[in-house]
């Protein structure tokens, strides 16, 4: 067959393409929830869990997700149309694509959201308005500003512009030289974060509590009753490592296909999604290993799960010394993990628009973002003035965020792994992969029995069946 191209441009090395599916990996839930998940699951036992959960789920998802990408060169939508009809399949295996694609616009609607509030408490922290507050206070402040429509709209156009902007300069001038300084930007910020946390006097508590092996809670499921702990056995731990895997990759949701739709053809897709693994595991442990000597250090509760970064780590740096240059570097952070994987979740639907309805990419950006940017008050309005209403008994926010999480994201990783594992002719995925034998019968079994079924465990899990 011959090479197609895409018109979007190609990323000019696999270092960058790299760089570019990480920073859609990591994002703010790699800064909170997989050390707080770690400590609370077992410690080193729930990473070594999790890491196989990483290898067998996630990366043959990713490996098969990029392979569609880089052989259709197209967007999600597009890509799945034209190697259905390539491989003899139903055309309407395109859904796929197009849930793909909604998924990534209806999440970017919430994210910017909460992403502003990120950039909200960078202004906060910079100056100094962290400064001796208690814990009343940071509650105070953080219910000031979430029940605040009009400021939390401002922080949610800011971003949206911020993200609009990268995409609209396409993918050379805009996603490539973002990604090129936002990730390494990233890992120095991390890296100063922890040479703070390592002087704090906690750094060996925090690593005892992010890597110290306890199989018995990882096995187990307890709660204190009546001031007496009580624990059974539960499988849970590993459902939750299953699931983090699985998500925390941006599996199912056009992103990694259509970044994979840039790719050079001679990078090694297993080698790429491989060390894309890696690296997200490796940022969210770092990560772990900057935040939680600080809550220690500080007497703060290490499992305050969303809470963590909003209510809780203000008071630390409001307190110890140098706080207010660590706690806005550390929100900066936090900006730069959401804005590289912000660019990522809207980027298949402008790439669709582009090929299908003739945009410029400027315009394209433009529509998508304005419709975001409409589609996220919403969210805004489900933190105060519509907090009262309620969709299936959950809040719009709440809403969105279950149905991608939940429904959408699992059901296309799924789909993708029966697509590429049972219908798609092995001729056709080994081509792509030029592997070596052993390498892709390896793929070839997770991908068609291990993987799917490891995903519908997570998906019923997920809606409560399990």
């Amino acid at each position: 067959m011959a090479e197609r191209q895409s018109i979007h441009g190609q990323w000019s090395s696999r270092l960058i393409f790299i760089l570019a599916a990480t920073g859609s990996a990591v994002g703010l839930g790699n800064v909170w929830k997989f050390p707080y998940i770690t400590g609370e699951n077992g410690g080193g036992a729930f990473v070594i869990i999790y890491l196989l959960c990483i290898a067998v789920v996630g990366i043959p998802i990713m490996m098969a997700e990029v392979m569609l990408g880089r052989r259709g060169r197209q967007s999600p939508i597009n890509t799945m149309t034209t190697l259905s009809a390539e491989e003899g399949a139903s055309r309407e295996w395109s859904l796929v694509g197009w849930s793909g694609v909604l998924a990534g616009f209806l999440i970017l609607s919430y994210y910017s959201v909460i992403a502003g509030w990120a950039l909200a408490y960078v202004v906060r922290a910079a100056t100094g308005g962290f400064g001796g507050v208690d814990a009343s206070g940071v509650q105070s402040l953080f219910n000031d500003l979430v029940g605040d429509p009009e400021r939390l709209m401002a922080w949610h156009t800011l971003f949206m512009l911020m993200t609009m902007f990268v995409v609209a300069k396409g993918v050379k001038a805009g996603l490539e030289k973002a990604v090129t300084y936002l990730m390494p930007a990233l890992f120095i910020l991390l890296v100063v974060l922890v040479g703070y946390a390592m002087n704090t006097g906690f750094f060996t508590q925090g690593l005892d509590f992010l890597f110290t092996p306890d199989f018995y809670k990882l096995l187990h499921s307890c709660q204190v009753v009546d001031g007496v702990e009580q624990c059974e056995v539960s499988g849970s731990p590993i459902l939750v490592a299953m699931g983090h895997a699985f998500f925390t990759l941006s599996l199912g949701m056009g992103a990694i296909m259509v970044y994979g739709s840039y790719m050079p053809k001679k990078a090694s897709i297993a080698g790429s999604a491989i060390l894309i693994g890696l690296l997200d595991t490796l940022v969210a442990l770092v990560a772990g290993m900057a935040i939680f000597p600080i809550v220690f250090a500080n007497g703060l509760e290490p499992g305050a799960g969303p809470g963590l970064i909003f209510q809780t780590l203000p008071i630390a740096f409001g307190a110890m010394p140098g706080g207010q240059f660590f706690g806005t570097l550390f929100f900066v952070l936090l900006v730069f993990a959401a804005w590289s994987s912000a660019i990522s979740l809207i980027e298949p639907a402008v790439a669709w628009l582009v090929e299908n309805r003739n945009m410029t990419r400027i315009r394209a950006a433009v529509w998508l973002g304005l419709v975001t940017w409409v589609l996220g008050l919403g969210t805004v309005f489900s933190f105060n003035i519509w907090s009262d209403v309620k969709f299936f008994d959950k809040t719009f926010f709440d809403l969105l965020d279950y149905l991608t999480a939940n429904i959408m994201l699992p059901l296309g990783g799924l789909l993708i792994a029966i697509f590429s594992g049972w219908l798609m002719k092995k001729e056709s995925s080994r081509d792509e992969f030029a592997m070596r034998p052993a390498g892709y019968s390896i793929w070839w079994t997770l991908i068609r029995y291990i993987s799917p079924l490891a995903v519908i465990v997570v998906f019923l899990n997920a809606i409560g069946i399990l």
